[in-house]
């Protein structure tokens, strides 16, 4: 059983802009299911993420957050259901994918920097190759989008000469640079050092303030306290329970749920 809370009929303040204040439906994941052999990793999702809005997921190893974050991009691929981005399914391969992916950003937890370019050519990489921007265009909208993540003086260095938090912003800026319709962060923080941690979720805070459309798969409960719109709790490959942060950390209404929480928040 699904235990579904009144979720906010518009994005949470400080979200601004036509888009967001209607609160339009950006991502609709209807009735998908997803096996990886014999395991049933996704099972009958269903949630609508709106534009503007920062839905946060949740919930124990294995439960299928990842993969569900991945099949929004088409990363991994569904075995029924439907998921569609601004109205059109997801394309099955070629031209209309890249053009998916040009579209939705993916932070992922080892940054993926190409390690042979420096941070700047990382950054403007897609925009000069998949947008066909001029290069000088692009580098200019780098630097403000390196600026925007605090490392526009690492702007000269390679990926190996940063820190992982550093680097996390670099990758950061490379997805904002393309100007996605959305961003995905599968564990954007886990892979850094606990004093890397909060410069890399001041940004995501950031972005969030600022209206940027994303889902968050992430163990770190205060950013999901302090900028999710909705947090989704996913167990043994489906969302069990959703609700607004408020909702969700102060009454949740499932077992599966009040167990996570009760060993999370100890620690």
């Amino acid at each position: 059983m699904v235990w579904r809370m009144a979720t906010p009929a518009a994005p949470a303040s400080g979200t601004s802009g036509p888009d967001t204040a209607l609160g339009a439906p950006l991502i609709v994941v209807d009735h998908v299911d997803k096996h990886f052999g014999d395991l049933h990793v996704l099972r009958d999702i269903n949630t609508v993420v709106k534009r503007g809005e920062v839905v946060v997921v949740i919930g124990p190893s294995g439960s299928g957050k990842s993969t569900l974050c991945r099949a929004v991009n088409r990363l991994e691929t569904i075995d029924s259901g439907t998921i569609t981005i601004d109205g059109n399914p997801l394309p099955e391969e070629g031209k209309d994918l890249a053009r998916l992916r040009a579209d939705v950003g993916m932070v992922f937890q080892q940054f993926n920097l190409f390690a042979h370019k420096t941070v700047l050519e990382n950054v403007t990489l897609g925009p000069i190759k998949v947008r066909g921007e001029k290069k000088k265009d692009a580098e200019e909208k780098a630097m403000r989008l390196l600026t925007r993540v605090g490392v526009a003086d690492q702007a000269k260095k390679m990926p190996s000469q940063l820190s992982g938090g550093q680097q996390q912003r670099v990758a950061i800026a490379r997805s904002l640079a393309m100007d996605p319709k959305l961003i995905l962060m599968d564990e954007p923080t886990s892979a850094l050092d606990p004093e890397m941690i909060n410069e890399v979720l001041d940004v995501m805070v950031g972005l969030a303030a600022d209206g940027m459309t994303m889902i968050v798969v992430t163990h770190e409960m205060g950013f999901a306290r302090k900028a999710a719109d909705r947090v989704l709790f996913m167990a043994d490959g489906a969302i069990v329970e959703e609700a607004t942060p408020e909702e969700f950390f102060t009454n949740p209404q499932s077992d599966r749920a009040k167990d996570f929480l009760s060993k999370i928040l100890e620690h």
